[in-house]
């Protein structure tokens, strides 16, 4: 037989076997088809809790309907703010559930879209890639308190940025659950926070998954990881569960993860409306999570830095979701919902502390370093006013006693912060697809509010770095003896100046207003236009009463503009365009911790006055998508050439303070810019799927100035020049991503996915004058075997040429830590995880499972 045949036998098999063979195989699933990708929800109303359409009339690549139109084999007709691909001005990436199941043995969806998406890139501040942050654009969305966040993220139609400092908890969202995710660019209809764009996340339900199944895997670092996962229509009532949890032992000391969720939907569908009953239970644990310096992690690459560090968070949401057709052009959707969110940091650092001054009248106790304050200082002549000003940096603790200073002691603290919120809100949108003058439209008009309460706790005790790292509070200690005051709680200086504990509570109320219209000229052009009014209003209170600035009330708002275009050349050549604004309110966290002198405790966030200002964006986008049926083999290739720019004004930033890395406060700076192009391209054919793209990031900052980053080693006094035209941090200019799938025989298939990135700057080096963090590359490996139709083994290799690379880097104090030990080089790194295997089963249950519909894997540009 001829390699040309066996190919072909292949190429059927593979097509009577999809079912099967494919990677969500082996149930009666509605996954994501081409159609589906080909769709787009223009808001996050409706595309959550299968409220939107199936859209199966827009398979292949032939013509599409105008909007509205029903289709004459499945009657299926487009819903809310959908609308085929080719329609929108802007950039769309989609990740499919099949996307996911590939890098199912690393159980987080992160992983996906840093594979799959162009422009994506990941930094790994935390030493754990359950809990990276997300940078897309040079804007990011991250689980860690006191990162700027850039990226609006929606689940199921709901905000999940969470209210007290915008974080967003990708890994308390159960991968198997998940739907797909589209990330879209350049629409200010998705509210505050997206600046760079949003993530969408639509989850599955009993009507869009169907059967029983169970997985289970383990592999390096002792991981084991499972989940259950079930669906089922009875009539019109539907019901879909998935629980899964997972534990390992992280690939650095006293680095373990536990996650546990749970995931549930009750849904209700008649002829012309549905209705979902949504619940998410989620909690996770993580150690060490922070970087290391890299004295210590040349010598053992598992090394960490002081700990205890520990994070512990746990999420709770119940929602219900609602669609109903008023009539053949109109339709309501909408969904309200309540979030509890708590989030609690054990951190131990080093302590800021010294001898206190001999101008001083507490010489021979306890003092915080008063070296970033003596800007302020009087001069010396002014003896009692010197000797005031010196007092304000005695550490007190209880009773408001001084602490006794021992020589040759490395004191440290144990920082804790509790962060606690209980949100709830809801939309409503109301949709029509009239035609206008006998042209097609789509108009889309729609509210949302999002209220919350929080509160904000932290506070340090004292304690001692032992020669083995950890930082221990007993004052019976066994390697230097009885240190009186170990121990103590609620550290704070006399001036409450540097260190003190802090108590805030507050609220969130956020409004908006759209409406957004898509109209079409003629079978080819298509112009959008739209407006979202933004409304925020922050309170806050200081309980402690050592930051009384802190306590006000403050409102921002903006109108959003947005208007595009785009025009159909044929089915290979679709020409997009488009302007947007958007803005984001800084939030509570930022708003109470703008003051240098009185720094927040931002745990693990190594980055080292008010009122600010809100952060206000310009989004100009153009390109070119296409496909390119009946290539070779009958395949078909789709692409993307696009270019963006987004201006922004008034930007916040987080800057270090001396001494205690995990203390920083916020500023608002002039003008920033992010701006590059995109390329990709994928061929597709039923044995094999081959994809390419590449990013240019261009991240720069457009303003001379003058910012704190005092661990930089080439800091003046603790400060650094900006010039316009530096480089952001921490993002690469350069992205390359490229994998296949190949299906062996129709029951194997394997993969090799490749992720490289160019040089970049570490944080705190805005001023651009270190070196850089290295280049780097990822190459990872997946394979699956059908063994029945209801018994699949999977086997998954990350980092497979075990390259040592570092996607996080800032800068720490050097000198003496404790014992022998010393920091000499200033730089701090997260090494990356290193090579790793891992391998699992998938059984699915039923004596004969119904094969899925074929999922095509295709992305639509």
């Amino acid at each position: 037989m001829s390699l040309r045949a066996l190919r072909s036998s292949l190429v059927a098999s593979a097509s009577v076997l999809a079912g099967t063979v494919l990677p969500t195989a082996v149930q009666a699933q509605q996954s994501v088809t081409l159609g589906e990708i080909s769709v787009v929800s223009t808001s996050p109303v409706g595309s959550g809790g299968g409220n939107s359409s199936q859209a199966q009339i827009f398979n292949g690549p032939g013509p599409v309907p105008p909007a509205g139109s029903v289709g004459p084999s499945t009657g299926t007709r487009l819903r809310g703010s959908e609308q085929p691909l080719y329609k929108i001005p802007s950039t769309v990436e989609s990740v499919t559930a099949s996307d996911l199941t590939i890098d199912r043995a690393s159980n987080n969806l992160t992983t996906t879209l840093a594979r799959r998406t162009p422009g994506i890139n990941v930094s790994d501040s935390q030493g754990n890639n359950n809990r990276v942050d997300i940078t897309y654009r040079g804007f990011t969305a991250s689980p860690v308190q006191g990162v700027p966040q850039g990226l609006a993220v929606y689940q199921n139609g709901v905000r999940i940025n969470e209210a007290f400092g915008d974080i967003v908890n990708f890994d308390l969202i159960p991968p198997q659950a998940i739907q797909r995710i589209d990330v879209v660019t350049g629409n200010p209809v998705f509210g505050l926070n997206a600046l760079g764009g949003a993530v969408n996340i639509q989850m599955k339900n009993g009507f869009t998954w169907q059967g029983t199944e169970i997985s289970a895997w383990g592999g390096s670092d002792a991981r084991t990881a499972g989940y259950l996962e079930y669906g089922k229509v009875s009539g019109p009532w539907s019901v879909y569960f998935t629980g899964d949890g997972l534990n390992d032992r992280g690939w650095r000391y006293e680095s373990p993860s536990t996650i546990g969720r749970i995931y549930g939907d009750i849904g209700y569908r008649s002829q012309d409306s549905e209705f979902h009953l949504i619940g998410l239970a989620a909690r996770s644990f993580y150690g060490a999570a922070a970087a290391t310096p890299v004295d210590f992690t040349h010598r053992d690459p598992r090394a960490i830095f002081t700990y205890p560090q520990t994070q512990t968070t746990q999420v709770g949401t119940i929602q219900l979701t609602g669609r109903v057709d008023i009539s053949p052009t109109w339709d309501l959707a909408g969904n309200a919902y309540y979030r509890r969110f708590s989030e609690n940091y054990v951190d131990g650092n080093q302590g800021n502390f010294e001898n206190c001054s001999s101008r001083s009248s507490f010489r021979g106790s306890l003092c915080y370093q008063d070296d970033a304050f003596n800007v302020n200082a009087p001069p010396t002549s002014q003896v009692a006013a010197r000797r005031a000003y010196a007092n304000q940096f005695a550490i007190l603790g209880l009773n408001n006693r001084t602490i006794p200073f021992l020589r040759n002691i490395p004191y440290g603290t144990i920082d804790t912060t509790l962060t606690e919120a209980e949100s709830y809100g809801g939309s409503l949108q109301a949709a029509n697809r009239d035609r206008i003058f006998g042209l097609s439209n789509t108009f889309v008009v729609g509210g949302s509010i999002d209220a919350a309460n929080y509160s904000f706790k932290s506070s340090s005790t004292l304690g001692v770095i032992n020669p083995n790292l950890s930082i221990t509070t007993d004052p019976s200690n066994p390697f230097y003896g009885n240190i009186p005051g170990l121990g103590t709680p609620q550290l704070r200086t006399a001036g409450a100046l540097g260190i003190a504990p802090s108590s805030v509570n507050g609220s969130n109320l956020y409004m908006g207003l759209y409406t957004l219209d898509t109209l079409d000229v003629t079978d080819r052009l298509s112009l959008t236009a739209g407006a979202r009014l933004n409304f925020a209003r922050i309170q806050s209170e200081d309980l402690t009463g050592f930051s009384p600035d802190v306590t006000g009330t403050h409102y921002f708002n903006k109108i959003n503009p947005v208007a595009g275009l785009t025009y159909r050349f044929f089915d290979a050549l679709n020409l997009y365009g488009s302007y947007s604004e958007s803005n984001r309110a800084p939030t509570p966290l930022e708003l109470a911790c703008a003051n240098p002198d009185r720094p927040c405790l931002l745990p693990n966030s190594l980055v080292a006055d008010p009122p600010l200002k809100q952060v206000t964006g310009r989004t100009y986008e153009v390109g070119f998508r296409g496909q390119l049926p009946n290539t070779y083999d009958g395949g078909i290739i789709t692409y993307k050439i696009g270019a963006f720019r987004t201006d922004l004004a008034n930007d916040i930033l987080s800057l270090a303070t001396p001494g205690n890395t995990a203390r920083a406060y916020f500023v608002n700076v002039p003008s920033t810019q992010r701006q590059g192009i995109e390329v990709g391209g994928e061929y597709t054919a039923d044995y094999l799927r081959v994809y390419a793209n590449y990013a240019l990031v261009d991240a720069t900052f457009q303003f001379n100035g003058t910012l704190s980053s005092p661990n930089n080693p080439l800091a003046d006094d603790g400060a650094i020049q900006v010039r316009k035209g530096n480089i952001v941090p921490l993002v690469p200019t350069h992205q390359i991503k490229a994998g296949f799938d190949y299906f062996v025989t129709p029951n194997w298939q394997f993969g090799l996915y490749l992720q490289a990135f160019s040089s970049s700057y570490f944080r705190g080096d805005e001023s651009n004058l270190n070196r850089k963090l290295p280049p780097y590359y990822v190459l990872n490996f997946q394979t699956k075997y059908q063994v029945t139709k209801n018994l699949e083994v999977f086997g998954l290799i990350t980092n497979l040429t075990n390259n040592r690379y570092a996607t996080f880097g800032t800068f720490a104090e050097p000198g003496a830590v404790a014992g022998n030990l010393r920091i000499s080089d200033p730089r701090t790194t997260t090494l990356a995880q290193p090579f790793s295997v891992y391998a699992g089963i998938r059984y699915a249950f039923g004596a004969d499972p119904v094969p899925m519909s074929p999922e095509p894997i295709i992305r639509k540009y």
